[in-house]
């Protein structure tokens, strides 16, 4: 297999002259834009839409009590997953990320397979975000639209343009984004909490499912449909380490700001897993495609309803906005490397990286306006972010065993166990997508192999050796020699 460090691609061996040089010098990112703060930052405006809508539609498939469950049960996965992100971003800080760390860890194929999930996952979550973002602008009355497909297309072109200015900008707006989105949590919080009471989380009439009772009333098979949408509580967090090369000091910020963000997911999520069903019913709240507005309206706070409705448009546009950037730095290292045609990373006089943010922007789009359908579109996200989290806890693990002096600046509490009990969970929940969507599964993982097959028979055979993912690999293996 020949690896070329030139564009286009001739065969031939790694090169650093002018060809080379130009390459690179066409593809880079802007460094030191975010510190650890804004990284924190940049992970919680990533999941906080799922804050707002999204992880209600859980309550259908699996009551109060299985949500519940789901919610613990992805919960852990996520904070032991996030422990060994942390480890293997303070180890290998790159824009590749995940696809980084597998490519260390399991080699070309299972590099591309874990960058391709998380492609797919941050692709269709925009989409399935810009869906309920029509949904809230509905409930408000807004622009007296029949249908919200300007509503997608307006969220696409604003907020790529914005990214396109270049990423100090982008992180510092969708910082600001997050933090309206935080406060509006805390005041449907203390607007909610004289109105909680333990019998709204438990209105739905058990099925007779096999195991259904008042607190899972729709069984054994309900709690595991819901761990779709206990996902949907942190899906993306993981992003973080996506912003390795335009971060301060990587090894450091990287660790703190994805922790940090986790801890506050954690905390929001408890917020509205309680008091939205406990305040308005579960019942109600199953189906409803704004939660915070409809539980504050079903308690009487119309005024307090329709500014959160206001403001809850800030956790969703967080998200969107912060996602559309997680794909586009996926997108662009994997295309850098050669992986994926490689005029998608070429990157603009500001250091952004255009084609990348503009191609899966338009898929999305038209996914979004063509399915029109958020608890799919979830469900499709879910399952590329369930099977890349398979392979970044196993990609820990191996690390941690082959390469136990490969330096890190952090590591994670308990090792390889813990992002074993991750990997575990990672696996049920890739199950999940199937028991609650199969079709939308099976097609998503047919999409998934496709792109295998690609790379199999194509891009193998095209991959530039001197890109940051490759040339980690290539060290590896000439420390190995060495010994």
């Amino acid at each position: 297999m020949a690896l070329t460090a030139v564009d286009p691609p001739p065969a031939g061996p790694p090169s650093s002259g002018s060809a080379g040089e130009d390459y690179f010098a066409r593809r880079s990112l802007r460094k030191g834009a975010a510190g650890w703060v804004l990284l924190a930052g940049l992970g919680v405006s990533y999941v906080i839409s799922g804050d707002f809508s999204g992880w209600n539609l859980g309550l259908a498939q699996g009551g109060w009590g299985g949500l519940a469950i789901a919610f613990v049960l992805m919960g852990t996965m996520y904070v032991c997953m996030v422990f060994g992100l942390a480890e293997m971003s303070s180890a290998l800080p790159t824009a590749g990320a995940g696809y980084g760390f597998a490519r260390r860890a399991l080699g070309k194929l299972g590099g591309f397979a874990t960058g391709m999930a998380i492609l797919i996952e941050y692709a269709i979550a925009p989409a399935a975000i810009a869906v309920f973002i029509g949904g809230y602008i509905e409930s408000l009355g807004l622009f007296g639209l029949t249908s919200s497909w300007p509503v997608f297309l307006a969220c696409y072109v604003l907020f790529i343009g914005i990214h396109l200015v270049g990423v100090g900008e982008a992180l510092k707006a969708m910082f600001v984004i997050t933090a309206i989105a935080l406060v509006a949590l805390v005041v449907f919080g203390f607007g909610m909490i004289g109105h909680f009471e333990l019998g709204n989380l438990f209105d739905i009439v058990p099925d007779g499912s096999a195991g259904a009772n008042a607190f899972i009333p729709f069984g054994y098979s309900g709690v595991l449909a819901a761990l779709v949408f206990g996902i949907w509580f942190f899906l993306a967090i993981e992003g973080v380490p996506l912003a390795a090369e335009e971060a301060g000091d990587p090894r450091r910020d990287l660790p703190r700001g994805i922790i940090v963000g986790m801890g506050v997911l954690v905390l929001t999520g408890l917020l509205v897993l309680f008091l939205a069903p406990g305040g308005a019913g579960s019942l109600a709240m199953s189906t409803s495609g704004s939660p915070l507005p409809d539980a504050l309206n079903a308690v009487g706070s119309t005024g307090l309803a329709t500014f959160i409705n206001y403001a809850g448009l800030a956790g969703l546009v967080a998200s969107f906005f912060s996602i559309v950037y997680a794909y586009s730095r996926q997108l662009f290292a994997l295309s850098r490397a050669g992986y994926l045609p490689r005029w998608l990373s070429r990157t603009t006089s500001r250091k952004t990286p255009v084609w990348a943010l503009v191609v899966p922007g338009t898929i999305g789009f038209l996914l979004a306006a063509v399915m029109n359908n958020g608890d799919q579109l979830i469900n499709i996200a879910v399952f590329g972010a369930a099977v890349s989290y398979v392979l970044l806890n196993v990609s820990h693990i191996v690390l941690r065993l082959r390469e136990p002096d490969l330096p890190r600046a952090y590591r994670a509490p308990g090792g390889v166990v813990t992002t074993s009990i991750a990997l575990v969970l990672s696996v049920v929940a890739v199950v999940a997508t199937f028991v609650v969507d199969p079709l939308a599964a099976g097609v998503t993982a047919a999409i998934f192999v496709a792109f295998l097959a690609y790379f199999w028979f194509y891009s193998r055979h095209r991959l530039v050796a001197n890109a940051p993912e490759e040339e980690f690999d290539q060290l590896a293996r000439a420390a190995e020699a060495l010994r």
